[in-house]
């Protein structure tokens, strides 16, 4: 059973830096690409804002508004995703969402809240 788990969400001022951690059980995350989405409050979250993905070979994408402040990277022996945020801002508070897609099935975590606000 493939399971995710986020962790690292809070309440930050603006300005500030969160690390977010999805840790991934019964699967492999190097032979898949993984992905953070958010929700925003009354969205679904499979309509959710694509934040950052990474692929099996490593390379990068960012939403728009998350490039040069997001980075995503990923530790194979940990088989854990991470989501570093800085400079956030009040508009990046929504619920983050871990997912990966194994054998064309997509899997997802139970999301962390981020909340920026001062």
């Amino acid at each position: 059973q493939v399971q995710l788990v986020e962790s690292g969400g809070g309440l930050v001022q603006p300005g500030g830096s969160l690390r977010l951690s999805c840790v991934v059980s019964g699967s492999d995350i190097s032979v898949t690409s993984m992905g953070w989405y958010r929700q925003a409050p009354g969205e679904q979250r499979e309509l959710g804002e694509l934040v950052a993905f990474i692929r099996r070979d490593g390379s990068r994408g960012y939403g728009d508004s998350m490039k040069g402040r997001f980075t995503i990277s990923r530790d194979n022996a940990k088989n854990t995703v991470y989501l570093q945020m800085n400079s956030l801002k009040p508009e990046d508070t929504a619920v983050y969402y871990c997912k990966g897609t194994w054998y064309q099935r997509n899997y997802w975590g139970q999301g962390t809240q981020v909340t920026v606000s001062s």
